[in-house]
């Protein structure tokens, strides 16, 4: 299974419960929060300023599909950040544990 890294943006009190549910679903291997960070973007015509939380996600590109519907039930933007980066290599027994940790349903 090829490892992936996807970032999604959340509001810091939702960043949590939304790392564990993706652990406990099996879906990632590991979610790093990166506290603080400040997005600045354009939505609906406003530029706009938010401080949130970073997920850094380490999963396979096979559960980003059930990943970003996981994400639908528990993220609470109407529109979410997530976006998955191929991983071009690292230590083979983290990349191991990465794929050995991913369970996807019917699998």
């Amino acid at each position: 299974m090829q490892p992936v890294v996807c970032l999604v943006t959340t509001p810091p009190d939702h960043a949590r419960a939304i790392a564990e549910a993706l652990v406990e679903r099996e879906l990632v291997a590991c979610v790093n929060i990166v506290a603080a960070v400040q997005s600045v973007y354009r939505w609906k015509g406003a530029i706009e300023h938010d401080e949130e939380s970073l997920l850094v996600i380490k999963t396979t590109r096979d559960a980003v599909a059930v990943l970003d519907d996981a994400l639908g039930e528990l993220h609470p933007y109407e529109t979410f950040e997530l976006v998955a980066l191929d991983v071009a290599g690292g230590s083979p027994d983290y990349l191991d544990w990465i794929a050995e940790s991913v369970a996807l349903p019917g699998r």
